[in-house]
């Protein structure tokens, strides 16, 4: 039997900027790609302040699990990316307060750099 795949493309977020989608679902499960500081109507956030990226960050992994019928409370493991470690408290207080209750496995991967000179990038696994 084999699993149906399903890609996602949320009206609400602007076109993902290469060659895949902000979501699939397959096998009960929901795959976001990294997200990074866009806006929905496109405007990349590279001079904002790292709190405004992650929040944006965020606000669109939460976009693209609405589009795929789940919720933070599914989110099963979350991958973070972030270019400077010491950044890394102030995330950890901005997503403790964005998913609540939820503690999914989570990891924190300091990177050189990260495409358009962004700060910070987040993927997901979810459940349906």
């Amino acid at each position: 039997m084999t699993a149906e795949i399903v890609h996602v493309s949320p009206a609400n977020m602007a076109p993902p900027g290469g060659h895949y989608s902000h979501a699939v679902t397959a096998c009960g499960l929901i795959f976001i790609s990294g997200q990074l500081p866009i806006k929905p109507d496109g405007a990349r956030l590279v001079e904002a302040p790292f709190e405004e990226q992650a929040r944006q960050v965020l606000d669109n992994v939460a976009r693209a699990l609405l589009a795929a019928g789940s919720a933070i409370d599914r989110l099963v493991q979350v991958r973070v990316y972030v270019t400077n470690i010491e950044s890394w408290p102030a995330f950890n207080a901005i997503y403790a307060e964005w998913a609540g209750a939820s503690r999914p496995a989570r990891a924190v991967v300091p990177v050189p750099r990260l495409h358009y000179g962004f700060q910070i990038e987040v993927e997901a696994i979810a459940a349906q």
